[in-house]
């Protein structure tokens, strides 16, 4: 469960950081960045960057048996985001494989919206909220890169070369 999960939002959280570093460093307007919309009903990127590093707490808080901790204040600025980031990061620094070791079994609770969501760990890492992180994660890409931001797939995944 560890290497399906804390790996997994380690990587990524540090591919969104390096997103949003580019972003920053692009000489866009950063608020009209931060509140840049694929289409005026979904959320603005510091949202969908939000939520996606608050999903990896989510996640692996549950999956090792903790209560989930308190977010902290919104993310109203690239260096607040980066703040986030880092603070997530730090939680899943200091998770080790033997707390996730019972995860698969463990039942798993989540508010979805207004929906409750319970399930086995190892069911709600896969069908709920790894698909849940990357589709905030995958939206910020996208608006990001709507915006002119200068990345593509090598970006967002870390592997791909061009």
């Amino acid at each position: 469960m560890y290497a399906a999960s804390v790996s997994v939002f380690q990587r990524y959280l540090g591919q969104l950081a390096k997103m949003l570093q580019r972003a920053e460093a692009s000489g866009l307007d950063p608020n009209a960045l931060l509140q840049a919309r694929l289409v005026p009903d979904m959320l603005p990127l510091a949202l969908q960057a939000e939520i996606a590093s608050n999903f990896a707490v989510r996640a692996c808080a549950p999956l090792a048996g903790l209560e989930v901790p308190p977010f902290g204040e919104a993310g109203n600025s690239f260096a607040a985001l980066q703040a986030r980031i880092a603070r997530v990061q730090q939680f899943l620094a200091a998770l080790t494989p033997a707390q996730l070791a019972d995860g698969a079994q463990r039942i798993c609770t989540d508010q979805a919206g207004q929906a409750s969501v319970s399930l086995p760990g190892a069911e709600f890492l896969a069908l709920y909220a790894l698909p849940n992180f990357f589709f905030h994660l995958t939206n910020a890409y996208a608006i990001l890169r709507q915006q002119g931001v200068a990345l593509g797939k090598a970006d967002f995944d870390g592997w791909h070369a061009y």
